[in-house]
């Protein structure tokens, strides 16, 4: 009886828990929300005010102490989200729960390797639980369909990737016979470089063509360039639509002609007439 109502006792704490950390709906689950938002905001400034020479050599030991506070704040919370869950390993597994995890593991790293706690800006990542607190989850179906339409047009992007590779190491090659190495293209692979940096008019200005010939050939490569960037727009656009108009057709199947493809809302079937 005395193992029953601890677990019972146990299952009440865990409960009480999870409700504050994990849900937003409850008034302590906004609060703690919102601190926890406010403390990861400044936590990451504290590490960038940090990496500041000046910054540093004045408070950097004190915001070395503000540091270490936030890491054992937020591993104190990881520690109560891993053991209020039912399924603590799927919550470990989860994409929040590894960047609960690499949250808290750069400053303990530091021990180490000194320059290891800068990658504690990494738990900025944790601010995207504000779309719980903002009622922004609807929202997160959207970025499904955008990260689904990436996926779908990943081999049409490949072979766009492809044909720039291409066209840069070619016209690179084409640029360092024309220029030569007393114009600054002292190589084939800086030309091709200079060609990368054109195409996507970047334009650093470090090497640039001096012949009437290589600024010819300059000037045709950034009017292609202009071209070529709004091609990867275009495909993933053009898959957001597809899939947009996959997720209003439903998978059910004629009962009679056994043909899919009808809309959400269809009540016949659009081949053979029979009622869904």
């Amino acid at each position: 009886m005395a193992y029953q109502n601890k677990n019972k006792l146990k299952s009440k704490w865990q409960k009480l828990v999870h409700e504050v950390i994990f849900e937003a709906d409850t008034p302590a689950g906004k609060i703690f929300d919102v601190l926890l938002i406010v403390s990861i905001a400044v936590s990451v400034l504290v590490v960038m005010l940090e990496s500041v020479t000046a910054i540093r050599l004045k408070w950097g030991v004190e915001l070395n102490y503000i540091e270490w506070g936030f890491t054992l704040l937020f591993t104190l919370e990881y520690i109560l989200r891993f053991i209020s869950v039912g399924h603590p390993l799927k919550y470990a597994g989860s994409f929040f729960g590894i960047v609960d995890l690499l949250s808290v593991l750069p400053t303990f790293l530091s021990l180490i390797f000194y320059s290891g706690h800068y990658l504690t800006v990494i738990r900025i990542l944790r601010v995207l639980r504000i779309f719980r607190i903002l009622k922004l989850a609807d929202h997160l179906g959207e970025a499904k369909v955008l990260a689904n339409a990436l996926k779908a047009s990943r081999r049409k992007i490949t072979v766009f990737i492809f044909s720039v590779m291409t066209i840069v190491v070619i016209v690179g090659s084409v640029m360092y016979i024309i220029e030569g190495e007393e114009n600054g293209f002292t190589s084939i692979p800086r030309s091709i470089y200079w060609a990368i940096v054109t195409l996507t008019t970047v334009g650093y200005g470090d090497i640039s063509p001096k012949t009437a010939l290589g600024q010819g050939l300059a000037s045709f490569v950034m009017i292609v360039g202009y071209a070529i960037i709004a091609i990867p727009t275009g495909i993933v656009t053009a898959e957001i639509s597809h899939q947009n108009l996959k997720q209003n057709i439903s998978t059910q199947s004629c009962p009679e002609c056994s043909l899919e493809g009808h809309d959400s809302d269809a009540r016949h079937c659009k081949w053979c007439g029979a009622r869904l």
